[in-house]
């Protein structure tokens, strides 16, 4: 009996044995069933994934930056529809770092890249306040959901975001994971990271932001849009950064009293006109149409460029300031307008520019189109580089410096008096501008007192078509018509020029024949800081010196000028010499003033958009004071040597002196041959077309 039961008992359990081992070999079949299965959904949905090691190559989009020429100032970012700055997680001050992990991860350098206790712990809070206001991803998964893939909420999509995530935790290490996070987090106002969010709204490298401030940016990422500081639920920023706060002490990175006196100060945001700086800007318009000609306008939005330019922001700052202050109290005599460039004449770098006094401002009058040129004043029209204006006396330099050329010197006389200088039946009598006569002068009281019969009488003697080559040989390029289309006129600023291409050409002076066109860029950097391109504007010699030295010693020649301009005129520089010369066009249309020293040259224009006539006041009077203000801050930033003495010109003074007679009472055409002025006298002087005429001035005085 004993045995009998025995043996149904070990039935009974070999039974029950087999039974384990079906439900087991069930159970392994299914698991294997289970592994193959997500083998192979691993493998469908890998298989045209992006690799995570892509964030090492990834072109993250950046701007492309304008710098000063320190290469310290920030002028401008060039964006697309996303700002982005790249820095090292080393430069995130580590509180910010705390103040994210604490919030959106607690325990992100425990986990494997997702966090289950994290799931259940959000999903049961979302529970009790039956809202679904905590989530359960990871950073890692939100780098690779923001990375990678869409935002659909999908089972295909999350399946995604799960493999990508733990291949990312296999490859990289915690911060390096939190570094890419921190890159591109998108933080509202375009802005992806924190160090673009820094400088958008606090205006400061993402390494200097305060601990409060960090809790701010962090707040962000819960909802950019909602969040903004520019929006309507600036308290809810507020309260969501109190928040951040009080997760970075639970979690034991800050102290209670930290917290509190973070709660406690005030936050500063930028102003929402000011996001994107905009400093010098119409110099910066100059360099983002020459990038975008060059680079293409969506490159310069996505590559990250450092583009460092010739600015002076110390000079601009105050070229600015007394363009602005002078521009306003010209407005008194309708000058309704004013403009201002600052060059390095060796170099060609543009050191300063001013387009209009006030970029800003609304044009004037009110409700006039600037398209029509209705207006006195246009904002945004660059009068230095698009302004194409008559530059008056301005453009005598060039007629004197092609006259020294031939030989003659500065010393040699001729009659200021009234001179009708047209053929035939045409008349053309100029007059000086306060309408007097001076009789005999010489020729660097002509020029240094902008005399304008004997400048005329100058321009013709230097030659109407080589006085025109001079000009754009020094680099103005708006004189495109033959030289008896302008006639005599022309060297009273009779022609078109514009303020950059004058104060360029000014330079050929100051170097003393050496021409460096305008530059505004010293370098370009990709984002890798490879120098792609690199300013290499060499000087080139092309004239000779002597004219150069003759032209710096007369423009630069006080005492010359006084009889007009007074001794203390807003030409003179106590300090230092300085060569320059003013401009008041026929009407009044225009005032200028350039003036250099070795190494530097300063351009100022006064007048209004439209052309329209401002009070009748010479160009000192308006021009002056700005050139003046402008010039005496240049020569503290850019002292020079003076200027370098002409060559003895005496021999030549005296061989053309000895060939007029002692009663000197004809004109200067009596005793040199204008095209070889020191060639033989010629033996019939009336033979040339304007010896009548200036004959007939000269008699006319001395009678």
């Amino acid at each position: 009996m004993v045995r009998i039961k025995n043996n149904r008992k070990i039935f009974k359990e070999g039974k029950r044995a087999k039974s384990v081992k079906k439900v087991l070999k069930v159970l392994f079949l299914l698991l294997s069933a289970g592994v193959t299965a997500a083998f192979f959904v691993f493998l469908y949905y890998a298989k045209d994934l992006p690799r995570p090691e892509k964030f090492t190559e990834k072109q993250m989009i950046q701007p492309t930056e304008i710098y000063d020429r320190t290469g310290k100032t920030l002028l401008y970012r060039i964006y697309g529809e996303e700002k982005r700055e790249l820095v090292n997680l080393e430069e995130i001050p580590k509180y910010l770092q705390q103040a994210v992990v604490a919030t959106e991860d607690a325990n992100f350098y425990s986990h494997y890249g997702v966090d289950f206790k994290g799931i259940i712990r959000a999903v049961l809070l979302d529970l009790v306040i039956q809202e679904p206001k905590y989530g359960g991803s990871t950073l890692s998964q939100q780098l690779i959901r923001s990375s990678f893939l869409t935002l659909d909420k999908t089972i295909s999509r999350k399946i995604k975001e799960l493999i990508l995530t733990l291949e990312l935790e296999r490859r990289y290490s915690k911060d390096e994971i939190l570094g890419f996070y921190l890159n591109q987090i998108p933080l509202g106002e375009n802005a992806y990271g924190m160090a673009a969010a820094s400088k958008t709204y606090f205006g400061k490298p993402v390494s200097e932001v305060s601990l409060p401030e960090a809790a701010v940016l962090a707040s962000l990422i819960k909802g950019p849009s909602y969040y903004s500081p520019y929006g309507s639920n600036i308290e809810d920023l507020f309260t969501r950064k109190d928040y951040v706060l009080d997760r970075m002490e639970e979690e034991g990175y800050i102290s209670k009293e930290e917290a509190e006196e973070a709660k406690s100060v005030e936050i500063v945001f930028m102003d929402q006109e000011k996001i994107n700086p905009f400093s010098a800007p119409h110099f910066i318009l100059v360099v983002k149409q020459y990038l975008i000609e060059k680079y293409g306008e969506s490159y310069l939005h996505q590559k990250g460029l450092k583009v460092y330019t010739t600015l002076d922001l110390e000079m601009q700052k105050e070229t600015e300031e007394a363009v602005e202050y002078w521009g306003e109290i010209n407005a008194d005599y309708n000058a309704n307008n004013a403009a201002a460039v600052v060059l390095d004449p060796v170099t060609g770098e543009i050191l300063a520019m001013v387009g209009s006094k006030d970029y800003s401002a609304d044009p004037w009058p009110e409700g006039c189109n600037a398209n029509k040129n209705e207006c006195l004043f246009s904002p945004e029209f660059n009068v230095v580089t698009l302004g194409e204006r008559q530059p008056g006396s301005a453009f005598k330099p060039f007629a004197y410096f092609t006259l020294f050329q031939k030989g003659i010197t500065p010393e040699i006389s001729l009659w200021d008096v009234e001179t009708n200088f047209g053929l035939g039946t045409e008349e053309y009598i100029p007059k000086n501008y306060d309408g007097k006569f001076r009789g005999e002068v010489t020729i660097r009281q002509a020029l240094a007192q902008s005399l304008n019969i004997p400048s005329v009488k100058v321009f013709y003697l230097a030659g109407q078509e080589n006085t025109l080559n001079t000009a754009k040989s020094f680099g103005i390029s708006t004189l495109n018509e033959p030289y008896y289309y302008y006639g005599l006129p022309l060297v009273l600023g009779g022609g078109e020029v514009n303020l950059m291409e004058m104060a360029s050409a000014y330079g050929v002076f100051a170097t003393e024949g050496y021409k460096a066109a305008p530059s505004f860029i010293l370098k370009i950097e990709d984002s890798e800081n490879n120098i792609i391109e690199k300013s290499n504007n060499e000087a080139k010699k092309i004239v000779k010196s002597d004219p150069c030295r003759i032209i710096n010693d007369v423009l630069s020649d006080n005492e010359a000028r006084y009889p007009i301009f007074s001794r203390n005129s807003s030409l003179y520089f106590e300090s230092f010499p300085v060569a320059a010369k003013t401009g008041t066009t026929q009407d009044y249309k225009d005032a200028w003033a350039i003036g250099y020293t070795p190494s530097v040259v300063v351009g100022v224009w006064i007048g209004n958009n439209n052309s329209s006539s401002m009070h009748p006041l010479p160009s000192m009077t308006l021009s002056g004071p700005l050139f003046h203000q402008i010039m005496e801050k240049a020569l503290v930033l850019y002292p020079s040597t003076p200027f370098q003495e002409p060559d003895d010109y005496k021999e030549r003074t005296d061989e053309i002196k000895n060939r007029i007679d002692e009663e000197n009472t004809h004109s200067i055409l009596h005793y040199i041959d204008k095209d070889d002025p020191l060639g033989p006298i010629p033996e019939n002087p009336s033979d040339d077309p304007q010896y009548e005429g200036w004959e007939k001035g000269i008699q006319n005085w001395l009678e």
